[in-house]
């Protein structure tokens, strides 16, 4: 039962007028409404105001009608009413309240039209011109260079707030395509439209198209779960949770339940319109709430934007809080996008794209962090990037990488003429040490996550074994799981078991090692530039090995065939994976965020295979038979794309896992629109790409099966790998830095070389 009450918010003469009541009654169901101005509990406090009525009371029968007393309500023939400009406004508010009979099952009947009627049907027709002119505006945005104007598609003023709708529909046009470079174009114009009318919201509309709130090394999370979506859902749209679980089961997506719930509802108070910068400050404001009632006062922001979202706003809303867009739109596109709107509207005339792409790449890669990147961009402009966004302690930089090599043998040959030296290659997990002048220290991923809190003993360990000449440094090195007792390296496993945030010195079971080979910053100079044996100089000078915590890397720099084959053998016998070749005088610089060609990696266990192991993504299941019936019998892999920004799958895999592993890998969803498969590999079950396993094989082959790098090495044909079983989950990496499907095809390539063009067509396994 609705009720309407007058109290003290309306003020202390607040008068709310019989047309208000009329058009607000007839939006609603007769049988569900009742008016109540004076009611028992006004009564009781002499501070409320009882609801002064300026306009007559309804007429009897029509307040019977749409209290749904029907038998009461007697039928008057209607008379003419004479044109709305010569009627009394009290007459033209009566005559909003007058309705017709309705039937048992028919809806409330057409009133007359009146002046406020007119005025709502106006209204009507021009919300749809302004959706159809929207429409219009944002297909602009697949225009390509100069002939894209960039405030042609701008329906806000030079300097205002932009809103949030831009950028929804936006990701609904770049959702719809499949072509890398419209995609690029489409997200190049948006960012130019931005820049043209209101710049500073540049930064809020890089953040949430890369699906982050704050740069990586932050470690703040948005950690909203779907339950938590699934009650604000509730809350916002009334509807009850079981019945948004239904729709989730039907659509298989959050995102697109939250729309269509927005959809359905009608609001009698339109909020005012989301922006960007509102959506982004919002979502920051829910990674920092913490404390009581935290869970509520996380839902009442969420129900907020809810709430004041239309169209496709809730869409987005809803995926940008599980940080998955699915729009394939990938991090890589972001700064090509940023590159290519910062240099036409720079020299729109003659925009350097290609020496912007490559600028802005390269500074994200030393400095990720989009607050400084922008700001430097739109003052100083995208090619002075380098000379602002540079190197520092506190933000990590994306690691060098090594590419694989199946023998001492191919080493030679392609470090012929060069100095090189050999590293072991350790088991244990990639992280960048950060020594702050204040003294504080900061550890971070390969990926560029915070895990200062994963280690505390590590920081502990720092002032030992620093000199005392040091007052800041980054050190590149590998943390290994180490018996100190026995001064042994331990597994991967062993280390993996270790609690991943806030550990205590006191709850730490598994002790580790820091084997440091590479340094990076030192003392207020960035070393990126030096070639290696510059920096391994820096390195043995400014620290000293401390037994069980702090150790240089085992190495020996030769280049005699025998002499590497032995330190390969010593490095498996010390339990390492095998060894790392790096140029040391020549070419020896530090590429970040780069897998380079000067260094090299030799695994022992893949010398007679395919020279490495490769790192893929588990995208689906196939039900289990025997003895694994109930669970899963097989996984569907793939590799990863990062030019189409798509996973190809790869092979098929049943072996190397555990049971209870099985039985963990349970939830799935429908299957995504950036993955690439064949109907003869389609499985039973599909799941989000949220994990990367490391994958042993025998070799690989082409397959009219899979699909991983389709038109790399066959016109038609994908490439795949026999044999394959399963060494570990790698928790270190993200799915997008799963092998990618151009590795792939060099590993294809690598294997026909050395083994001969043998390689039979893959059967299907």
């Amino acid at each position: 039962m609705l009720s309407l009450r007058s109290c003290s918010y309306f003020g202390r003469k607040s008068l709310i007028s019989t047309s208000f009541l009329s058009r607000f009654l007839l939006s609603k169901k007769p049988s569900l409404i009742s008016i109540s101005p004076f009611s028992s509990k006004a009564n009781r406090n002499p501070r409320i105001k009882y609801l002064e009525m300026s306009d007559p009371p309804p007429p009897k029968n029509a307040f019977a009608m749409l209290m749904g007393n029907r038998p009461n309500a007697k039928k008057k023939p209607q008379s003419p009413s004479p044109s709305p400009s010569k009627k009394d406004p009290k007459t033209l508010t009566e005559d909003a309240l007058k309705v017709e009979a309705v039937t048992e099952d028919g809806p409330l009947a057409k009133k007359p039209k009146t002046l406020e009627g007119v005025k709502e049907e106006s209204k009507e027709v021009k919300k749809e011109d302004k959706s159809v002119n929207l429409g219009e505006k944002i297909a602009l945005l697949k225009k390509k260079g100069l002939d894209f104007k960039p405030k042609s598609v701008a329906f806000w003023k030079d300097g205002e707030s932009i809103p949030f709708m831009f950028l929804a529909r936006a990701f609904d046009l770049i959702s719809n395509e499949s072509s890398r470079i419209v995609i690029t174009d489409i997200l190049g114009n948006v960012f130019r439209t931005v820049i043209a009318t209101t710049p500073g919201d540049l930064v809020s509309f890089v953040y949430l198209s890369a699906c982050k709130i704050y740069p990586a090394h932050d470690g703040i999370e948005l950690g909203i779960g779907d339950a938590a979506i699934i009650k604000s859902l509730s809350e916002a749209y009334g509807k009850s949770e079981t019945q948004i679980k239904k729709e989730l089961k039907k659509e298989g997506d959050l995102g697109l339940v939250a729309k269509a719930s927005r959809s359905s509802q009608s609001t009698m108070f339109k909020p005012a319109p989301l922006t960007v910068a509102k959506v982004l400050d919002t979502f920051r404001i829910l990674a920092k709430v913490s404390g009581k009632d935290s869970q509520e006062r996380k839902r009442n922001h969420i129900k907020a934007l809810l709430v004041a979202a239309s169209d496709c706003e809730p869409l987005y809303i809803i995926r940008l809080l599980q940080s998955k867009l699915r729009i394939g739109l990938a991090e890589q596109t972001v700064l090509v996008a940023l590159a290519q709107a910062a240099a036409y509207s720079e020299r729109p005339s003659d925009p350097p794209i290609e020496e912007a792409v490559k600028v802005i790449k390269q500074v994200y890669s030393v400095h990720p962090k989009y607050d400084t990147i922008v700001s430097a961009l739109l003052s100083d402009g995208v090619l002075k990037l380098p000379d602002t966004c540079t190197f520092v302690p506190g933000v990590p930089i994306g690691p060098m990488l090594a590419k694989p090599t199946k023998g001492v043998s191919e080493i030679l040959d392609k470090f012929q003429n060069r100095d090189f030296t050999c590293e072991y290659k350790y088991d244990g997990e990639r992280a960048q040490i950060h020594y702050l002048e204040d003294g504080s220290v900061e550890i971070y991923s390969r990926n560029a996550e915070r895990n200062t809190g994963k280690f505390p003993d590590v920081i502990q360990s720092v002032q030992r074994f620093k000199k005392p000449s040091v007052s800041s440094f980054v050190l590149d090195c590998e943390v290994v799981a180490f018996d100190r007792k026995n001064s042994k390296i331990l597994s991967f496993q062993k280390l993996s078991n270790r609690a991943r945030k806030d550990v205590s010195i006191d709850d730490i079971t598994v002790q580790v090692c820091i084997f440091a080979f590479d340094i990076l910053y030192l003392n207020g100079e960035q070393l990126l530039q030096e070639q290696l044996n510059v920096r391994r100089k820096h390195l043995y000078d400014s620290f000293v090995e401390v037994p069980g915590e702090f150790k240089f890397a085992t190495e020996v720099t030769s280049n005699d065939l025998e002499a590497i084959q032995t330190f390969l053998d010593t490095a498996i016998v010390d339990s390492c994976e095998g060894l790392i070749v790096k140029t040391l005088s020549t070419e020896a610089t530090y590429e970040p965020a780069k897998r380079s060609n000067n260094w090299l990696k030799l695994k022992k266990d893949y010398m007679d295979n395919i020279g490495d192991s490769l790192d893929l993504v588990p995208i689906g299941a196939y039900h289990g038979r025997g003895k694994r019936t109930g669970g899963y019998g097989g996984f569907l892999l793939a590799c990863y794309d990062d030019e189409k920004e798509e996973f190809q799958c790869i092979c098929k895999i049943g072996t190397g896992f555990s049971e209870k592993m099985l039985e963990e890998r349970s939830s799935s969803l429908e299957s995504q629109s950036y993955y690439r498969f064949t109907d003869a590999t389609n499985p039973d079950v599909w799941f989000e790409p949220t994990e990367v396993w490391e994958v042993k094989a025998a070799d690989l082959s082409i397959s009219p099966v899979y699909l991983a790098a389709a038109g790399a090495v066959d016109a038609v044909k994908g490439i795949s790998l026999r044999f394959p079983r399963l060494l570990r989950v790698r928790e270190d990496k993200k799915p997008e830095e799963a092998t990618t499907s151009d590795q792939v095809a060099d590993m294809y390539r690598a294997q026909k070389i050395n083994h001969g063009n043998n390689q039979d067509e893959e059967d299907d396994n």
